[in-house]
């Protein structure tokens, strides 16, 4: 089993988003600013549900692994640390799924 984490790829995506790196994908998806970052999430996110629906274990694999990565792209271009949003679901497990939905602002 790997020991690579979520915050080892968030690490590497902070750096590689503030390198000097001309080859670096990363950096220059965020150099595309916010919009191109979230439509790359978004694409993967359709393309791991695809894999799921058709019950095709390695490809969702290799498609929920990209969606990982494009949201913490998204994470870090928006400014908004992996650390919050692990907060966030440590708040959630406190309470039943219907608990915490229900406990939201009514739109």
């Amino acid at each position: 089993m790997t020991k690579f984490t979520l915050d080892d790829l968030d690490a590497i995506v902070a750096a590689r988003a503030e390198s000097d790196d001309e080859t670096s994908y990363t950096r220059k998806l965020v150099g595309k600013g916010v919009a191109k970052c979230a439509q790359k999430l978004g694409e993967e996110a359709v393309e791991a549900a695809i894999a799921a629906v058709r019950q095709d274990r390695e490809e969702l694999t290799a498609e929920a692994a990209d969606v990982l990565y494009h949201l913490l792209v998204v994470l870090n271009v928006s400014n908004v640390p992996l650390g919050d949003v692990m907060k966030e679901l440590g708040r959630r497990t406190g309470q039943t799924g219907l608990e915490e939905k229900a406990s939201r602002p009514q739109e």
